[in-house]
C-alpha cells in the first residue's frame, strides 16, 4: 500500500477539523458580541466563556470587562483580574491595559503603580493609543516611575500620532511644564 494517499487524507481529515474548530470558535465569539451589544449578557457570558477557558484573548478580555462592570454576571473585581491576567500573559494588548487599570486603580488587587506601568508598557509598545496615553499619564504623575515629563511628552504624541485626541491636549499641558521648568532654572 502506498503511504502518500494515506498521509494525504489524514492531513486533509486534520485541516478539515481544525477549520471546523475555528469557525466555530468564531461563530460562537460572534455570537456573544452579537449578544452582548443587544444587552444579552448572559448569553454572551454563556457563549465566550468556553472560549475563555480555551485561552481565546478576546474572550477572556470580554470576561473580565463583565466582571468588572457586573453585566450578566456579578460585579466581582478579583474575577475580572483573572481574565484580564489571562488574555495580558498571553500578549493580548487589551488585557495588558485592562489589567494596568486594575493596579492602577487597586481593583481585584493591591493598588501597584510599578505592576501598572509594567502592563501598561507592554501593551502600548503593540500601538495601542489608549494605553500610550495611560503610560504618559503615569510618567507625568511620577507613579510607578520617576517623574519624567519628556517620557510622558513621548508618549502622548504617540498616542496622538495614533489618532487618541485627547493626547494632543496633554501634549500641550506638559510641553508648558517643561517650559517653564527652564525658565525656572
Amino acid at each position: 500500500m502506498n503511504p502518500k494517499p494515506l498521509t494525504f487524507l489524514r492531513t486533509l481529515i486534520f485541516l478539515f477539523l481544525v477549520s471546523s474548530s475555528f469557525v466555530a470558535c468564531s461563530d460562537n465569539y460572534q455570537g456573544g458580541l452579537d449578544a452582548f451589544n443587544q444587552e444579552d449578557y448572559k448569553k454572551a457570558f454563556k457563549l465566550w466563556l468556553p472560549l475563555a477557558e480555551q485561552n481565546h484573548a478576546q474572550a477572556q478580555l470580554n470576561l473580565g470587562f463583565m466582571y468588572e462592570n457586573g453585566k450578566g454576571v456579578p460585579q466581582d473585581h478579583k474575577e475580572s483580574v483573572k481574565w484580564y491576567r489571562l488574555a495580558a500573559e498571553q500578549g493580548y494588548g487589551g488585557g495588558q491595559n485592562n489589567l494596568g487599570l486594575m493596579y492602577e486603580n487597586g481593583k481585584g488587587v493591591p493598588q501597584g503603580y510599578k505592576e501598572a506601568v509594567k502592563w501598561y508598557r507592554l501593551a502600548a509598545e503593540q500601538g495601542l493609543a489608549q494605553t500610550q496615553f495611560n503610560l504618559g499619564r503615569m510618567y507625568y504623575n511620577g507613579q510607578g516611575v520617576q517623574q519624567d515629563y519628556v517620557s510622558a511628552h513621548m508618549w502622548w504624541n504617540i498616542a496622538g500620532s495614533n489618532g487618541l485626541k485627547d493626547a494632543a491636549t496633554n501634549k500641550k499641558i506638559v510641553e508648558k511644564e517643561m517650559s517653564e521648568s527652564q525658565i525656572k532654572k
